[in-house]
């Protein structure tokens, strides 16, 4: 089967959909601390925890971000999409990446949580608000990059370096999230899936750019506004 081959980046290619992982970093799990044990949930997650990020997210490099003025915080959330090539419906690891056509940078916002069930919970008001999804101006053939267990993530608010972290190290590699993934839901060309972002994200306030890059994949600058305009 020909592995699929997006027409070009956005905005002429836009995903079918986008799934985001959630506490596929050990830190963010260790955040939890007892709280994973408490009830509903009594333990830590076996299965992969995802996010849907619906289509009026979906936002591209350059295009503001607006925070409500009673919370003009968001939290970024860079990370590494994978983009769909083929269908995908029970993979297992080795084949897992056979069925990525290539990488894509994300920027999953979020308007920041500082609640014990934020990882599990996360609220739709905090982060499927309008453009809270910005998506790299280009997708990366998955050849050009040779392992995606190994890249540098930074973050930069007003051009200083916030943060840089790694994608290794996840509970679930790419591979391996993939594949766990696919046990339960079919995946199909052209939607995306997240490696997930990395613990103590940084936050940027109204006022402020917001860009994050990964190796490999370029930078993604936005701008956070408040909504409305409000001063």
């Amino acid at each position: 089967m020909t592995l699929f081959s997006p027409p070009g980046p956005p905005p002429s290619w836009r995903p079918r959909s986008v799934y985001t992982a959630l506490l596929n970093d050990p830190a963010q799990l260790a955040e939890l601390g007892d709280a994973v044990h408490q009830p509903p949930y009594k333990a830590a997650p076996r299965a992969p925890v995802l996010a849907l990020q619906p289509r009026n997210t979906w936002s591209r490099d350059g295009a503001a971000v607006a925070v409500p003025p009673a919370h003009p915080w968001v939290q970024s959330g860079a990370t590494l999409g994978l983009v769909m090539g083929r269908v995908a419906c029970r993979v297992t690891v080795a084949e897992a990446l056979a069925h990525v056509a290539g990488y894509i940078l994300v920027n999953d916002l979020e308007l920041p949580d500082d609640g014990p069930q934020r990882h599990y919970r996360p609220g739709v008001r905090r982060k499927a608000r309008d453009g809270f999804c910005p998506l790299g101006e280009r997708i990366v053939p998955a050849h050009q990059i040779a392992d995606p267990d190994a890249l540098t993530v930074r973050v930069f608010i007003d051009g200083a370096l916030a943060q840089e972290s790694t994608t290794a190290g996840r509970v679930r590699h790419a591979a391996q999230w993939l594949a766990d993934v696919s046990e339960f839901m079919t995946l199909y060309p052209g939607d995306v899936l997240t490696l997930g972002v990395a613990a103590n994200a940084p936050r940027a306030r109204a006022g402020q750019t917001l860009s994050v890059s990964i190796e490999g994949l370029g930078t993604l600058s936005n701008p956070v506004v408040l909504e409305g305009g409000a001063a």
